[in-house]
């Protein structure tokens, strides 16, 4: 009898619940890494979730370029810009289909794309201006919307995943590791936070990327206030948070408050979420499985 996780005719709640019953502690531990290794035992493929859509596919070989988000978001058109990230989400997936029957799983070959970003543009210095929709929430809100609506479809199966980013109050490169956000909660509430409150509630978007900076004494990526309070709590997320490259300080603390997968490079990742040392942490009741 097949096993429910690969009976497609089954809701993924279900097939998921029933994969993850049949994974070892070892085997979900590995799955904590943005390059994620394969399950061989289970039939589960490596998967690199690192893949950039910008204003269409990016870094894996020739595909339609579109205008810089900055100039998307000048035509003031959802319908059409949701018809954009169609044909992205269709290109991104037809690269991913042709890359896996060559048996390529590495870096810019997935369909999780880390798009759009929807911070606000407040200082024409900042030289990631151009990859938002400017500086004004309403308009960030709705394009942000629009172009997650066209990567992830309407079908039975996600066309791709969008992952908006970044989450909280990011719009600067100067110091944007340690750097704190010094807002009140009026200019976070009505300037910083609309358009993500419109990917998660509207867009339904599936993934959502933390910030570099500090806000009320916390690194975004593991921020109580940011990710359980508002993210989960509020708005009733239930996708997947993922770091910024580097962007968490401590693992524990980011998986404790919401993080789901880890970009690492200055991190503790590799002391706490190799196999086996966070295996042996749940194992002595150090850390909760659950978690």
């Amino acid at each position: 009898m097949e096993a429910v996780y690969l009976d497609e005719s089954r809701t993924d709640e279900e097939r998921v619940r029933d994969l993850v019953s049949q994974m070892t502690l070892e085997e979900k531990v590995s799955q904590l890494r943005y390059d994620a290794p394969a399950v061989k035992r289970l039939g589960i493929p490596s998967y690199n979730w690192w893949n950039e859509a910008l204003h269409g596919v990016a870094r894996a070989g020739a595909a339609t370029v579109f205008p810089q988000a900055i100039g998307l978001a000048a035509m003031f058109d959802e319908a059409l810009l949701q018809k954009i990230g169609d044909v992205t989400a269709l290109e991104g997936r037809a690269k991913y289909n042709e890359a896996v029957k060559n048996e390529d799983r590495g870096l810019y070959k997935g369909i999780t794309f880390w798009s759009p970003n929807i911070n606000i543009f407040r200082d024409p210095r900042w030289g990631r201006g151009h990859e938002t929709y400017g500086e004004d929430p309403c308009l960030t809100g709705r394009m942000g919307t629009a172009y997650i609506k066209g990567l992830q479809g309407n079908g039975k199966r996600l066309k791709a995943a969008a992952c908006v980013k970044h989450f909280a109050l990011n719009n600067q490169e100067t110091r944007r590791l340690d750097v704190e956000a010094a807002v009140d909660e009026r200019a976070l509430r009505e300037l910083y936070l609309p358009g993500f409150e419109a990917a998660v509630k509207e867009g339904k978007t599936k993934t959502l990327m933390g910030a570099y900076n500090r806000f009320r004494g916390e690194h975004c990526c593991h921020n109580h206030y940011l990710l359980q309070d508002i993210l989960r709590g509020e708005w009733g997320f239930d996708g997947v948070v993922i770091s910024d490259w580097g962007g968490v300080h401590d693992t524990m603390q980011a998986a404790e408050n919401g993080l789901d997968i880890e970009m690492s490079v200055t991190s503790d990742f590799d002391q706490y979420c190799m196999a086996d040392p966070l295996a042996e942490k749940v194992r002595s009741g150090e850390v909760p499985e659950a978690l």
